[in-house]
């Protein structure tokens, strides 16, 4: 075996200036476009004509749409056009620095491809592989040079995101790493080092929450699209799972998904079923033109009504008159969820277990509206108003007479099932009666009523007038013109709902919270650190908040409830809760709130 520290000098130091793509895919276009922006010459390299052809014209095209947009002049996007040359020939990477290597995710491709190389470039010349499933190491081994092999794992669209992973195996030179981590760098990229193992860190992640969404869809628990509205409205995600999938290739997923499974044993990877049916009826997503979603034509983003879509003819059941709400409880949601419905005109009861505490939520409400006035959104006269709707009570008694009774009291399932009995009693026949609960089952509040047609669990998000997301969930008792008057509802607070059934987690926290644990144990594992993961899920994935950062956002005792509810729910080893994630609840580590979880924060 050649040892990593063999012929280091015949590594180039960075820049790499010339550099060969092998592959003109949509990520090997984007990769060139990234690199012939960035003045290095290219050489673009396929097997087909046909996709070199394609390549060129998307590349032109891209460009020319930073022209519209002013980021490129005429004179710029020339230059970039100008750098990149096409070949179908493996040959033309000869005079090349780096080779970046972006085929199909196949062990024989791949090697074909590393094989060929090695008789064609010059000894130093780098070969990166942008696998995000395969091992970089068994790529390097059956190389001449192991030492100039590694891998430099992109992410689509490779000119927008801005994580790049430099992934070396134990056979990689130290200075073929600092050679592209400083292109990287040059490129105005975040590179991130990370070990080599299937899916690295942000597809490590991000294919497990993808693969859970497949399997949802599948069961037919929710419908793609209120799947996809889910995580973008309740996580604040630049796409759906099912979008995303078709985006990345159906095929391409369940191929990452089998090496992750191959090497962890996860459940959580083992690919749904219905990414294999779909990959082998064609249906691939973007690129074919049909996967989770019908699109206008192969590679067009433009979704299309699916043609076979069968017509049912059912109209919806007309909804109850709703024109007054009790909202239960004295927290941060109660307030919240008062202030929504007061501001779409309802007039709102607040209760809680006493007077004064229904009058500091109110107080609550009064302070959010006041924000509102001083950065503009709201006027005084609309607050003002907006505030009088809201009647402070001591007792649940004051639900007499409202239409729609909302507990939004702690997540304790006696807790909640207690107040339900108290508003069976007090609310009016015909009432309809909704929980908040964002984890425990609504047919338990259902049962301690002897109305459990008139109950439907109604999931706001936090903080409840900033997050457009309302989980609707019906349990098998629910009747429908009480899921038809829920969904009437939302629609006046402008609210955007989701249809889902009675199981833990809902959509939101039963795609999200798996994936949360799934980063504590990479820290637990000493696979990366919180501060690499953290940023490679908001620049490689594009999420608003690393795991790390959101975890103590929520309250790690929050998180851990909710984790333990999920493996209770599903009895899946995969989904039980990271130790770590126990022993900082045991110490008192909740997060912000008390000032440390996983980092240190400010005491509130």
């Amino acid at each position: 075996m050649v040892s990593p520290l063999s012929h280091p000098s015949d590594i180039p130091p960075c820049p790499l200036l010339t550099i060969a793509v092998v592959g003109l895919g949509t990520m090997g276009t984007g990769i060139t476009e990234v690199l012939a922006r960035a003045g290095r010459q290219v050489i673009g390299i396929d097997i087909s004509e046909a996709q070199t052809a394609r390549s060129l014209a998307a590349l032109e095209a891209s460009t020319a749409r930073a022209v519209e947009r002013g980021r490129l002049t005429e004179q710029q996007r020339a230059d970039v056009v100008a750098r990149v040359r096409t070949s179908t020939d493996l040959g033309a990477a000869a005079d090349a620095d780096l080779v970046i290597e972006v085929a199909p995710e196949s062990y024989e491709i791949k090697r074909q491809i590393f094989r060929e190389l090695d008789g064609i470039v010059r000894p130093g010349t780098i070969l990166a592989t942008g696998t995000n499933a395969l091992s970089v190491t068994r790529l390097a081994a059956d190389s001449a040079r192991p030492e100039r092999v590694l891998g430099l794992h992109f992410f689509n669209p490779a000119p927008a995101m801005k994580l790049v992973e430099v992934v070396s195996s134990v056979l990689t030179a130290p200075v073929a790493v600092s050679a592209v981590t400083n292109l990287a760098l040059d490129l105005g990229k975040e590179p991130v080092a990370v070990g080599d193992r299937p899916g690295f860190v942000a597809d490590g992640l991000l294919f497990g929450y993808l693969n859970q969404a497949a399997a949802m869809y599948e069961a037919r628990y929710a419908s793609r699209e209120d799947i996809d509205a889910a995580m973008r409205l309740g996580c604040g995600l630049p796409m759906g799972p099912l979008a995303l999938l078709d985006l990345i290739g159906v095929d391409t997923a369940r191929t990452v998904l089998e090496a992750m499974y191959a090497e962890s044993h996860d459940r959580l990877h083992a690919p749904a079923p219905i990414l294999r049916q779909l990959s082998e009826a064609g249906l691939t997503g973007r690129k074919s033109g049909r996967g989770f979603y019908t699109y206008e034509a192969p590679d067009s983003p433009t979704v299309v009504p699916d043609q076979l879509t069968p017509v049912t003819g059912t109209q919806a059941t007309a909804g109850r008159t709703v024109r007054s709400v009790g909202v239960a409880g004295s927290g941060t949601m109660a307030s919240g969820i008062t202030e929504v419905f007061a501001k779409a005109g309802y007039d709102v009861v607040l209760a809680a277990r006493s007077e004064e505490k229904a009058r500091s939520a109110k107080a609550r409400v009064g302070k959010s509206l006041a924000r509102s006035v001083d950065k503009g959104r709201l006027t005084a006269e609309a607050a003002a108003q907006t505030l009088e709707r809201i009647t402070p009570a001591g007792s649940y008694d004051a639900f007499a007479d409202v239409d729609l009774a909302v507990e939004a009291v702690a997540e304790d399932l006696e807790v909640k099932r207690q107040l339900f009995a108290t508003l069976d009693k007090v609310c009016k026949p015909g009432a309809v009666l909704a929980t908040t609960t964002s984890s425990l089952p609504v047919i338990a509040c259902a049962r301690a009523t002897s109305r459990p047609q008139d109950v439907i669990g109604m999931h706001f998000f936090n903080p409840a007038p900033a997050m457009k997301l309302v989980e609707i969930v019906r349990t098998v008792l629910t009747a429908e013109d009480v899921h038809s008057t829920v969904h009437e509802v939302c629609g006046r607070i402008r609210k955007h709902a989701v249809d889902c059934g009675d199981r833990a987690g809902f959509i939101v926290n039963a795609l999200l919270f798996p994936y949360l644990n799934n980063a504590i144990k990479m820290v637990q594992e000493h696979y990366a650190s919180l501060d690499d993961i953290d940023a490679a899920m908001k620049l490689g994935g594009g999420y608003p908040m690393g795991p790390f950062e959101l975890l103590d956002v929520v309250g790690l005792d929050v998180s851990l409830a909710i984790e333990k509810v999920l493996h209770r729910e599903f009895r899946d080893p995969g989904l039980a809760p990271a130790p770590l994630l126990e022993h900082l609840v045991a110490a008192g580590c909740l997060g912000r709130k008390t000032g440390r979880g996983f980092r240190e924060h400010a005491r509130r």
